[in-house]
């Protein structure tokens, strides 16, 4: 079998870099590059890994092509995407600071997880303390956030004009979370704050696409669909959904001529996504592995585990806006998560739990019970997370405590309930 380059499939070269990608991942490849690639031909992408370099190595070998299969629910159907230009190690600082400072770079966009976003304050001191010294051959900071204001900074050494920054992590208000977080890494660098605040604009974004973990059957149906042997295909489902709200300074893809939803205000679209479609992820991953269930589809079928999650969204469904026809949103979801021939697993969505369930949850029950209700589908997804959790939920609860404290007195039945686990 012909192994998948631009020569084998006759496409031509690499579209000049115009994005850089923080998170070298499968959900950048389904979403970002897909919308990027439908829209703007010659605007190439140069994107960086996250937690490790793995996934740049056949994306290296294969000149940034890679197949893009949407799994249906009866058949499949594959599309070579051709929008990244490069792929590298996220640790070659080098190349990121090339990439960034260059003037023909507009945009920065980033998938490094809800996780990447919390810096802890050992993490954030150090990375402040390299930013402060200016000095480019000084070890490159500890985290994601940290390399990306690194970046920025050989940017504005370079005056090389304004950047649009772009987080399509599930955190509301993520543009500002990400302004902030960079804000607070350049502290000790004034030159760099000053440059962040008044050259460098923070976009806010809701992203939509469910994108299992790939395995070696996707893989082989990749291949079957377009007679290439493909290392870094990627398998999705054939919805997906993007809206942002900010400002472009320095230009961007029409992204809207696929499907793309640019507006004023992200709240609404973000809370509907975050809440009804991450906030039921949630509960599936807690509930659906205590029944024997390791993906969405068998967790979703499984009528005890399905009632958990209609109870959260009768909640969340209230806390929306009429005009956004939450009952199609969520009958849409529901499809969705029932399809089985994309194996979405458990593992994979429960991962950083803890960050999660404050972003997707907590928010529902505070509004229950400000607006006088109890939130019993909230605190039954809580109690289904404890569950979960078992002997691991006592600090876990306990981490969430100030959270949870003033909203419902029933924290020490969770804690009961963990503790008999």
């Amino acid at each position: 079998m012909t192994r998948l380059t631009r020569a084998s499939a006759g496409i031509g070269s690499a579209p000049p870099v115009r994005i850089a990608h923080l998170g070298l991942g499968a959900f950048h490849r389904s979403h970002q590059a897909w919308y990027t690639a439908r829209t703007a031909p010659d605007w190439g992408i140069a994107a960086f890994t996250g937690r490790t370099p793995a996934a740049a190595v056949p994306l290296q070998e294969q000149d940034g092509l890679f197949t893009l299969v949407e799994r249906g629910p009866q058949v499949d159907s594959a599309e070579i995407i051709g929008s990244l230009s490069r792929a590298h190690d996220g640790r070659d600082m080098s190349a990121l600071a090339k990439v960034v400072a260059a003037p023909e770079t507009a945009l920065v966009t980033l998938t490094i997880t809800e996780a990447g976003y919390a810096l802890d304050p050992v993490a954030l001191a150090a990375d402040r303390r390299t930013l402060a010294t200016a000095d480019p051959t000084a070890p490159a900071p500890s985290t994601a956030l940290g390399r990306l204001a690194w970046a920025l900074d050989a940017r504005r050494r370079a005056d090389a004009g304004p950047l649009t920054v772009v987080p399509c992590d599930n955190l509301p208000s993520n543009g500002s979370v990400l302004r902030a977080a960079l804000l607070a890494l350049a502290a000790d660098a004034p030159d760099l704050a000053d440059y962040i605040h008044s050259t460098v604009s923070a976009v806010s974004t809701s992203v939509d696409r469910i994108t299992p973990a790939v395995t070696d059957a996707d893989r082989a149906d990749a291949e079957g669909l377009t007679g290439f042997e493909d290392h870094a295909a990627v398998v999705a489902e054939p919805f997906r959904d993007w809206t942002l709200a900010g400002e472009f300074p320095a230009g961007r893809p029409r992204w809207e001529d696929a499907g793309a939803r640019f507006v004023d205000d992200i709240t609404p679209y973000e809370r509907r996504k975050l809440w009804m479609l991450n906030g039921a992820h949630t509960i599936l991953a807690a509930a659906g592995p205590l029944r024997g269930h390791a993906t969405v589809s068998a967790a979703m079928a499984d009528d005890a585990v399905r009632a958990l999650v209609e109870g959260f969204w009768d909640e969340a469904a209230l806390q929306l806006p009429a005009d956004l026809d939450v009952h199609a949103y969520r009958e849409a979801l529901a499809a969705r998560f029932l399809n089985p021939r994309v194996e979405h697993r458990l593992a994979q969505i429960a991962r950083d739990g803890e960050i999660k369930v404050r972003a997707r949850i907590l928010p529902v029950l505070r509004r229950e019970r400000e607006a006088g209700r109890d939130g019993a589908g909230c605190l039954a997804a809580l109690a289904a997370w404890a569950d979960r959790l078992g002997g691991e939920t006592e600090p876990l609860l306990a981490s969430l405590h100030d959270d949870i404290a003033p909203l419902t007195d029933d924290v020490d039945a969770l804690r009961t309930r963990a503790r008999r686990n």
